[in-house]
């Protein structure tokens, strides 16, 4: 892909426990108090979670196949950029217009009690579609079909680098013009299999995560969608230059503690771009708060980018939004290029002396031209979101 070949944020729509506009989210960043509440449902152990404000509407009834806390979620964000979407489809036609959605979990939060049933009375919920509620791409035809469009529509999970690999896809749909606009949807929900299992591996926290913090003890897991469309050309609040993607080939669960993979996600992603990084201005760490992801992110970051760029992990306030986290923290880092701001990484004092970044502990106003967005995913998938101002 040439490294001239950037592609405009067209529009942005987020619903999480942060906010469900762009304005209030942002505004929240920028407080840095974390908002958290209680599982809703038993468990076992104790942890907070980052979940989705209110009631969240039904879907419309010729939907109701689809009617998941997952589709709901993304249904939330929609609306944000509906007029965003309608303006590319006058523009460029219903077939030239995109969906990806990146997820890690898809609509397992209406399997699961969709199972239990079964295993409690020997009977399938007959309102219970297994294609329709639980599969990953069910999600993108949902969305495509409720826009009105018919471009290509297909789902990616790998893990918590899911939706910022849906980002470099939709990138090269542009670039072999099999498309002219994308719409990217990042949505995870929580349930009780995701809570589990990170408790099980013992990187869940009873508290909110604390990123880069010499006490941190772990993730909270959060629930999100972030929708971001991209096009060919136009205005918008800023560009996707480039995504640098890599693998670790290290480990299922844990980072290369040198970072190495994540490194050169972030270099691959500089060099599409055709920027040196020096020109970097914002990271938008991954920043998950457990001890091996910190530190090693930490030195892929200090291998790739000169020192004293600032650095800040906005998942102690939204909670790890897994699927969603690429394009949640690449929304921020746009609005960041934006507004000129920088959100603290909250709860990151005292520091761990071992992270030797510029953490902020304060938002600061900055001009930002160029900002980076890590996502770094079990199984040592990489990848690196770079954005630029128009």
């Amino acid at each position: 892909m040439r490294a001239s070949e950037r592609h405009v944020i067209a529009g942005m729509g987020i619903a999480s426990a942060l906010g469900d506009s762009c304005d209030d989210a942002f505004r929240a960043l920028l407080q840095g108090q974390p908002v958290v509440s209680r599982p809703p449902f038993e468990l076992p152990f104790v942890t907070v979670t980052g979940l989705v404000s209110g009631p969240l509407d039904l879907l419309p009834a010729r939907f109701a196949a689809y009617d998941t806390r997952l589709s709901r979620i993304a249904l939330r964000a929609l609306g944000q950029v509906t007029a965003a979407v309608e303006r590319v489809r006058a523009r460029y036609g219903r077939a030239r217009i995109g969906v990806l959605v990146g997820t890690s979990t898809g609509g397992l939060d209406a399997t699961e009690p969709a199972y239990r049933r079964y295993r409690d009375t020997a009977h399938h919920d007959p309102t219970f579609s297994l294609r329709h509620a639980h599969a990953f791409d069910a999600l993108a035809v949902l969305v495509r079909d409720v826009l009105d469009l018919c471009g290509p529509a297909y789902a990616i999970s790998t893990a918590c680098t899911s939706s910022a690999k849906a980002l470099a896809s939709a990138r090269r749909l542009i670039h072999a013009d099999l498309c002219d606009a994308v719409l990217v949807v990042g949505v995870d929900a929580i349930c009780e299999t995701t809570l589990r299992g990170f408790h099980s591996l013992g990187v869940l926290s009873s508290q909110p995560a604390r990123p880069f913090s010499a006490q941190r003890d772990g993730i909270h897991i959060g629930e999100a969608a972030a929708l971001i469309l991209l096009a060919r050309d136009g205005e918008g609040p800023a560009y996707l230059s480039a995504v640098g993607e890599s693998s670790d080939a290290h480990s299922m669960s844990s980072p290369q503690p040198e970072g190495l993979g994540a490194s050169d996600a972030m270099a691959r992603g500089l060099a599409e771009a055709g920027l040196d990084p020096s020109q970097v201005d914002y990271v938008n760490a991954h920043g998950t708060g457990t001890a091996q992801n910190d530190l090693a992110e930490s030195r892929a970051i200090r291998r790739v980018l000169p020192g004293g760029v600032p650095v800040s992990s906005t998942k102690g306030l939204t909670g790890h939004t897994l699927g969603a986290c690429g394009t949640l923290e690449a929304l921020f880092a746009a609005l960041c290029i934006e507004r000129g701001e920088l959100p603290p990484s909250a709860g990151a004092a005292p520091l761990d002396l071992q992270i030797e970044l510029h953490v902020l502990q304060q938002p600061v106003r900055r001009r930002v031209q160029v900002a980076l967005s890590n996502a770094l995913a079990f199984g040592g998938s990489n990848a690196c979101v770079v954005l630029t101002a128009p």
